[in-house]
C-alpha cells in the first residue's frame, strides 16, 4: 500500500491540506483537483490507486463524478461531503461510492477507511469464477450468464458486484446479511435493508439474464447463491 496515489477533488483547501498531511504521512502519494473537469482530467491520466471526493464543487457535482468514474473503472472512492443524510449516502453508494465520511471528519479515520478499501479492492483480484450458468471475473469486473445459446453479459454495480463475487466465493452457503455488510458494503454505513435493497436489483439483473433461482433468500437469516440454477 505504500505509494499509493491519491486524488483529492476537494475546492476547500484547508480540508486538502489536511488530507495530504495525513496521507503523506502515511507513505501515500496525492494529487489534488478543485473542480471536477480537472478532477477526471488527473483520474484519465494519473490513474490513481483511490479517489477522495467531495460533493460539493464549483462545476460538476460529486455524484456526476463519481458516475463518470464507474463508466470508466473501478477505481476506489470515498465521499467527503458535508451532507449527512441517508439519502444521500445510498445515492453516492448506488452510483458506486466505496465509502462514504461525513464532515467534519478525523482525517485519521478517512485515512483508515482508505487502507481498508484499498485491502477490499485488493483481495477481491482472484481466479475467474465459473458457477451454473455464471461466470465471474474479479479482475476484469465482468459478469457472463449463459444460459442454452444466449450469453449475457450483466451491467452491475460496484456493490451488487462485490456481494456477487462474495457469495460465488462459497457456494450453497447462507450468509448473514450483517455478514455481507460487513464484507461488501462500507464500514459503519449501511445497514441490513441497504444489502436487501442491492440483492433485490441483483436478483432482477439475474433472472433477466435468465438465471430464476441461482441466487435465494432464506426467510429471517439472508441470502445464498447456489451452484446451479435449481
Amino acid at each position: 500500500m505504500n505509494n499509493a496515489l491519491v486524488l483529492i477533488i476537494e475546492d476547500e483547501p484547508d480540508i486538502v491540506d489536511i488530507l495530504r498531511r495525513y496521507f503523506e504521512r502515511e507513505e501515500f502519494r496525492t494529487v489534488s483537483a478543485s473542480d471536477g473537469d480537472t478532477g477526471l482530467s488527473h483520474h484519465m491520466r494519473l490513474k490513481p490507486d483511490l479517489i477522495v471526493l467531495d460533493v460539493k464543487l464549483p462545476d460538476l457535482d460529486g455524484y456526476e463524478i463519481l458516475a463518470n468514474i464507474r463508466q470508466r473503472g473501478n477505481t476506489p472512492v470515498i465521499m467527503v461531503t458535508a451532507l449527512a443524510d441517508d439519502l444521500d449516502k445510498l445515492q453516492a453508494l448506488r452510483i458506486g461510492a466505496d465509502d462514504y465520511v461525513v464532515k467534519p471528519f478525523n482525517p485519521l479515520e478517512v485515512v483508515a477507511r482508505a487502507k481498508a478499501v484499498l485491502r477490499r479492492a485488493r483481495n477481491g483480484r482472484t481466479r475467474v469464477i465459473r458457477l451454473g450458468a455464471l461466470t465471474i471475473d474479479p479482475d476484469a469486473h465482468t459478469v457472463v450468464v449463459e444460459t442454452g445459446t444466449a450469453r449475457n453479459k450483466l451491467s452491475l454495480t460496484r456493490t451488487e458486484f462485490r456481494l456477487l463475487v462474495h457469495m460465488a466465493q462459497s457456494p450453497n452457503r447462507v450468509f448473514e446479511r450483517g455478514e455481507l455488510v460487513d464484507a461488501c458494503l462500507p464500514e459503519g454505513d449501511a445497514v441490513d435493508r441497504t444489502v436487501d435493497s442491492h440483492i433485490s436489483k441483483l436478483r432482477r439483473k439475474l433472472a433477466e439474464a435468465g438465471v430464476e433461482r441461482q441466487l435465494s433468500g432464506v426467510r429471517g437469516v439472508g441470502y445464498s447463491l447456489v451452484d446451479g440454477d435449481e
